[in-house]
This record gives C-alpha cells, sequence and structure tokens, in this order.
C-alpha cells in the first residue's frame, strides 16, 4: 500500500470508527476545569457570585457540546447536562464526606483543604464520582476518557462502573485497581497497591458481575489482591498487606499474610552468601 492510499485508508477508517467520540484533550479540559471549579477557586476573593456563575453556565456549555459530539441530538445533549448539573450538589456533598475521612484518618492530613488541594487519592475519587453519574445516564465514553485521565495522573484505576459508598478513603494510593463490577460499601479504606479484580477475563462474562463486594467499616492494606465477583469481604474486616483472595470471609475478620524475616549478626558472617549480578 503506497503512502497515499495508507492515508485515505485511515481516514476512511478513522471517520467510522470516531464517529461518535469526543475531542480527548478537550474532555480532559473540561473535567479539570469542573474540578477546580468546585474545589480549587483561583482568587475566589476577588470574585463576585455573578462571576461564579458565569463560570457554572460556561462549565455546562462546555458539557454539553462534549455530550453532543457522543449523542449527536442537541436536545438528548442539553436534557443530559441539565441532569448532571443537577446532580452536582449531591455529588459534591459525597465527596466532601470522602475529604473528611482522609482528614479524619491520615495523620499527615492537617485541613480539608489540604486533601482536596494536595491528595492524589481524593481526585481520583472525585473524577470517579463525576463520571459514574454519567455512567448511570448512559452517556458513552466520557466516563472512561475521565476516569483515564485520573488514571494517567494519579496511578490510581477506577472504573466509572464501580459502586462506591460514602467517605470513602484512598491513602497513597499509586497503582490501586478497581474493577467495572466492584462494589464497596461505607468507610472503606484502601492503600496503594491494591488490586480489585476479576477471577475471570473472557469476553462472555462481560456482563456479569466479576469483581469482588467490600462491605462497610473495611480496611486493606497495601498489595492487597482480592479477585472474583462471588468474594465478599465482610463489614469491618481488616485485610493485610499482600494478601491474594479468592474466597470471601465472614465480617470482623483479619485476614494477614504470613513470611518469615531472619536477622543474624554479620559479624562474623555466618554463612557464605553469593550475589549474581
Amino acid at each position: 500500500m503506497d503512502q497515499q492510499s495508507f492515508i485515505k485508508h485511515l481516514f476512511i477508517h478513522n471517520s467510522k470508527s470516531f464517529s461518535a467520540f469526543p475531542d480527548k484533550e478537550s474532555a480532559e479540559n473540561f473535567i479539570d476545569l469542573l474540578f477546580d471549579f468546585l474545589f480549587l477557586p483561583k482568587s475566589v476573593k476577588h470574585k463576585q457570585v455573578a462571576d461564579l456563575e458565569k463560570e457554572f453556565e460556561s462549565l455546562k456549555n462546555h458539557f454539553s457540546s462534549l455530550v453532543f459530539d457522543v449523542v449527536f441530538d442537541q436536545q438528548k445533549a442539553q436534557e443530559a447536562c441539565t441532569i448532571f448539573f443537577d446532580r452536582l450538589p449531591l455529588i459534591y456533598n459525597s465527596l466532601l464526606k470522602d475529604a473528611e475521612a482522609v482528614l479524619q484518618f491520615d495523620p499527615a492530613a492537617k485541613s480539608v483543604e489540604e486533601v482536596l488541594v494536595a491528595y492524589p487519592g481524593f481526585y481520583a475519587t472525585a473524577i470517579y464520582r463525576l463520571s459514574h453519574q454519567l455512567l448511570k445516564q448512559d452517556i458513552k465514553i466520557l466516563p472512561r476518557l475521565f476516569t483515564e485521565y485520573a488514571h494517567s495522573k494519579t496511578g490510581i484505576d477506577i472504573h466509572p462502573g464501580a459502586e462506591i459508598g460514602e467517605s470513602f478513603f484512598i491513602d497513597h494510593g499509586t497503582g490501586i485497581v478497581i474493577g467495572e463490577t466492584t462494589t464497596i460499601g461505607n468507610n472503606v479504606k484502601i492503600y496503594q497497591g491494591v488490586t480489585l479484580g476479576a477471577l475471570n477475563v473472557s469476553k462472555d462474562k462481560a456482563q456479569t458481575k466479576r469483581h469482588p463486594t467490600i462491605e462497610d467499616n473495611v480496611i486493606i492494606y497495601s498489595g492487597a489482591t482480592i479477585l472474583g465477583g462471588d468474594t465478599v469481604i465482610g463489614h469491618d474486616s481488616v485485610i493485610g498487606g499482600n494478601v491474594w483472595l479468592t474466597y470471601s470471609v465472614p465480617s470482623f475478620s483479619v485476614v494477614y499474610h504470613k513470611s518469615e524475616i531472619r536477622v543474624k549478626d554479620n559479624n562474623p558472617l555466618p554463612e557464605a552468601l553469593n550475589f549474581v549480578i
């Protein structure tokens, strides 16, 4: 295939495949602007309520344009925009509870404002909750663009289809994976490197519950892997670091991985140590 034919082939293929895709850069810009509007108001002391109202209307227009590029129907795009922004106060209040949970349980957090500005776990949770609302409205593409953007910024991968309760706390966060059909209750705390995944990733299981259920007041420490749609972690349980679980555990359980570490005096060295590098 020569260059001209290849370019023509790309044009035809991309015209068909990406006809209902919003602009990726515009989507990422919108979700950051919305997050900043909600939690990082710039120079708010120099603004009036009318200024914020103008910003709000600008965000609504931006969002409506993105949705139109998915549904290709102006009325549907406007209706979706109205529903989404009507739900925004509830999402905002839920996110404030998430921030309060971080402040309450992380001794390094000194204020809610610090959590809002500096914590990647809160940012990832915020983008998830906004994206989850869109998914409930059956808006395609945009929820994944938003959460994958948050994933790229934070290292935290939360599928917008997951169901997550109130006062959710992600500490550190890097390497966390929360699958599409995961269900998480209230007051759950998750540390870095945790995977809530599927046992079977075959395509014919796509419409089934493939990811675990985590009930209220559970703590999951770093490096733990919990797999399977039938796996239920009972409420008020503690899952220790590096645990691998593919079965349910009852409420009030403590699950831990036991490994042996030996410390010896190296003077004199009790045995020869050979290293191959």
